[in-house]
């Protein structure tokens, strides 16, 4: 029983506990069936149905109780039960075990739920940025652009009949549509880059590194599709990233590497600025780790003082 202890404190695998159950009773042909309470049944450890033997004198069985719950139930050689004082330790030891295997199973439980409601809230901002995306550009966007070319043919007839102060107040109104219909489009891209549905990934990238006001140096190489979550993730970040290049880092240049590693997606801004670049609390880049970590992935932040700064991402895309 005390060899018996030691190998369960290990937290064995199910089918571990089986065979150390086998060694403490002498009994290969043990048998643990687990309760399930939701299904009102036993299962075996592959998770399918187990039917305890019921007046089979080849088999007998032993239900395993912990603080008054039913957890499980040992089937073994009925050999065994010369000694009954070890039947009844080997099931209060197979107990502990299995209460602690199942707590461990509902934590893992727990995570895989916690992790997949954080990927579905995601996903749901995701789609709700692409709708207003789609009103902003149906709806505003083509009514400034409407607007701007009303006033363009206001100007034109104007042209036969000059009014310089009327042509300086159609010239001041097509400027300000045009200033705001260049805003709407930086407000809709900013909530979800419509060039990524349109172009895909690279392309999208390529345009985020023509508008950076510090010259950058691309290298992208992405095969094979990359689910929509992972591709405006990667997005976001490289989009954070060149902006805070262009806002703090006091950089020459900067270099951003993406490509897919077997079912991994790499990204990679790195810089040549004065570094000191932190993930502080309520800051953008803490928002992406947020949104990296809910699709599984990892950000990372490598930015020594004088040393320049380097974003990495790592996200699964398989």
């Amino acid at each position: 029983m005390g060899e018996l202890v030691i190998e369960l404190g290990g937290s064995p695998s199910r089918q571990g506990l089986r065979h150390a159950l086998a060694d403490a009773l002498g009994d290969p042909s043990i048998e643990v069936a687990y309760w399930a309470p939701e299904l009102n049944c036993y299962l075996k450890a592959d998770g399918t149905p187990m039917e305890l033997p019921s007046g089979d004198p080849s088999r007998s069985v032993a239900v395993v109780e912990r603080e008054g719950r039913q957890v499980g139930a040992l089937v073994y050689d009925p050999a065994a039960r010369d000694d009954p004082a070890l039947i009844d330790a080997v099931a209060a030891t197979a107990g502990l075990a299995m209460e602690n295997e199942r707590l461990h199973a509902e934590v893992l439980d727990r995570l895989e739920e916690a992790r997949a409601s954080r990927t579905r809230i995601v996903e749901a901002a995701d789609a709700a940025r692409r709708r207003v995306e789609r009103d902003l550009h149906d709806g505003a966007q083509q009514r400034l652009v409407s607007l701007t070319l009303t006033v363009g043919m206001a100007r034109a007839r104007l042209a036969h009949q000059p009014d310089r102060a009327l042509d300086d107040l159609l010239q001041g109104a097509s400027d300000q549509a045009s200033l705001a219909l260049r805003e709407l489009r930086d407000l809709a891209r900013g909530l979800h880059p419509a060039i990524l549905g349109e172009a895909g990934l690279v392309a999208a990238i390529e345009s985020l590194t023509e508008r950076s006001s510090v010259p950058v140096e691309l290298a992208a190489d992405v095969a094979g599709k990359v689910p929509p979550p992972v591709e405006v993730a990667a997005y976001f970040v490289i989009s954070e990233a060149l902006a805070n290049v262009a806002k703090h880092a006091q950089a020459s240049s900067v270099r951003v590497d993406v490509a897919r590693k077997g079912d991994r997606l790499m990204v990679e801004v790195s810089d040549n600025g004065r570094g000191g670049a932190q993930v502080r609390p309520g800051s953008g880049l803490e928002g992406l780790a947020d949104r990296v970590a809910a699709l599984d992935g990892r950000l990372g932040v490598d930015s020594p003082a004088g040393g320049g700064t380097r974003v990495w991402v790592d996200l699964p895309c398989g």
